[in-house]
């Protein structure tokens, strides 16, 4: 037995911590429950061969039980995050995962809307974290009833945070995919509420000009009443008495609402 096998037992009980059941970790390793027990209560090390089966049930190296646990932790959201990309931007997502976790769950999302003007765009989005990244997924809900309009619109990207701002970039669905980019300040800290920030796309009924616009997102919670955010949408008269006062006196100071780049 290794001189200080601490750094073992803690870490096994770390990685156990991610995984949704011991019971289905022990059948993905083909590993006694009982047994299993054993390890995870201090009660004994396992194997050479049985290490190896552990580890690579993470994606780990035997010896990388052995390290402090705070340098095993990256080692493991590491192992646990998808490499979809090559290239600058192949780390750049989640950023810190674990100061992104306070953010995820449900919105309410506003923003002053392009291609409606006068008008604000109420929309909904989640942040969900799934194998080492953190997703945002946005839809967007729009009847028009004066023009005959229905749009539904649905967005999917990833999320980072990276020197105190989070960092949203998505792609709609669909045949002709356009991109959307956001940038959200964090909780304030007397205020879990709303993160405020800046969103920018294209404009959909304006010749696809690009603009930037203020954006704002209530927090609804991990869990919520999901067909009341799809209620929600759509879009709203800037006088409208439906949106509360933090919303309207962030999205409408004046001289700050929309910036476009018109064409030359």
């Amino acid at each position: 037995m290794r001189k200080d096998p601490t750094h073992f037992f803690e870490n096994l009980r770390l990685a156990c911590s991610t995984r949704a059941s011991i019971s289905d970790l022990c059948r993905s390793v083909a590993i006694n429950r009982q047994q299993f027990n054993r390890y995870i209560n201090e009660n004994c090390e396992p194997s050479a061969h049985n290490r190896l089966r552990i580890a690579a049930a993470f994606g780990l190296d035997p010896v990388d039980f052995d390290l402090p646990t705070p340098l095993f932790r990256r080692k493991l959201e590491e192992a646990k995050r998808p490499q979809l990309m090559d290239g600058p931007l192949a780390n750049a997502f989640p950023g810190n995962p674990q100061a992104l976790r306070p953010y995820l769950g449900f919105y309410q999302t506003w923003h002053v809307s392009l291609s409606w003007p006068d008008r604000i765009v109420c929309s909904c989005a989640h942040l969900r974290e799934s194998q080492g990244q953190v997703l945002v997924t946005s839809l967007e809900r729009i009847d028009d009833l004066e023009s005959g309009i229905r749009q539904r619109s649905r967005y999917v990207g990833l999320a980072a945070f990276q020197r105190n701002r989070i960092f949203l970039t998505e792609v709609t669905r669909g045949e002709a995919p356009t991109f959307g980019q956001t940038i959200l300040m964090p909780f304030e800290i007397h205020q879990r509420q709303y993160l405020r920030g800046l969103t920018m796309g294209l404009s959909w009924r304006n010749d696809n000009l690009p603009y930037a616009t203020r954006t704002i997102w209530r927090h609804r919670g991990l869990e919520t009443d999901r067909r009341a955010l799809l209620k929600n949408c759509g879009i709203y008269w800037t006088s409208s008495g439906a949106l509360s006062s933090v919303v309207s006196s962030f999205l409408l100071q004046a001289g700050s609402s929309i910036t476009t780049l018109a064409r030359s």
